[in-house]
């Protein structure tokens, strides 16, 4: 036995990465006693600027949007009760295709191992029971998100830690309900062409392939106003439209694929800490 606190670690690529996909459980295990470390690894520069002006154009400062951001995401960590936020500040490569994507510095563009040496050193630090970021497609195919899946899974590797690991994802069925939900906001929202229908429907995993379950409606309003803290995106973040309610409704369980457990907990489980506790 050990006095050492049992401890998630969430890797993220962006500020309000972390209350989008992770906010319901951050809060929950802060709830229960459990030390959550969340790693940022980007700074979020090719994010809206002020008065929602958009990268690339005129008056867009990757700079001041960059510290803007820093101070939303430690709002967002303080409602989310966040123990620990660490940092790589690795600049946001932007959506696939972009130019952002070459710049020197960017994410995408830093070698996978430099990435994974300084997440490694972190893993060392906190020793973290559960890991959680995204999977090898980023979840939708985002470079900063296929990149930090990268870094996590090379920096396990370099460490001798054997933690609970788990990809996020999201089920079929709750992919209908959004995109149902998304058309109920915004009526006049053309049907996509076949091949973006397709990639939509290759989001997320058929129901029976989810090994996690975790209920997080008890705490989805701070996971709510863990989003609202990052209001200068707010034009990108649809969920803040439908209201606490709502939101609650559809948000309230969070989903994972667990890609790697020495504790032998049965799956379907209910709990990222099954068999550790």
């Amino acid at each position: 036995m050990t006095d050492r606190p049992l401890t998630l670690m969430a890797v993220h690529a962006h500020p309000d990465d972390e209350a989008t996909g992770t906010g319901g459980v951050l809060a929950r295990y802060a709830a229960e006693g459990i030390r959550t470390v969340l790693v940022t690894c980007t700074d979020g520069g090719c994010g809206d600027g002020p008065g929602g002006v958009k990268p690339g154009d005129p008056g867009h400062d990757p700079a001041a949007v960059a510290l803007m951001r820093r101070q939303e995401l430690e709002a967002s960590c303080d409602v989310l009760k966040v123990s620990d936020l660490e940092m790589l500040d690795y600049a946001d490569s932007g959506m696939m295709g972009w130019p952002s994507n070459d710049a020197p510095g960017s994410f995408w563009q830093t070698p996978v191992e430099e990435g994974a040496a300084r997440l490694a050193e972190l893993m060392r630090h906190y020793r973290p029971d559960v890991v959680v970021t995204y999977d090898e497609n980023g979840f939708y195919g985002h470079p900063d998100h296929i990149q930090a899946h990268r870094i996590t899974m090379a920096a396990l590797e370099m460490t001798a830690l054997a933690p609970k690991v788990y990809w996020t994802t999201m089920p079929r069925s709750g992919m209908q309900r959004f995109m149902e939900i998304m058309r109920e906001f915004h009526e006049d929202m053309p049907e996509p062409d076949p091949a973006e229908a397709a990639a939509l429907a290759e989001i997320g995993l058929p129901d029976d392939e989810i090994s996690t379950w975790v209920d997080t409606t008890a705490f989805s309003g701070q996971k709510f106003d863990a989003l609202a803290a990052h209001a200068s995106q707010g034009e990108n973040i649809f969920f803040l439209r439908m209201g606490k309610e709502r939101f609650g409704q559809l948000m309230g369980t969070e989903t994972f694929v667990r890609v790697n457990d020495a504790t032998g907990a049965a799956v379907p489980e209910n709990d990222l800490f099954a068999g550790l506790r």
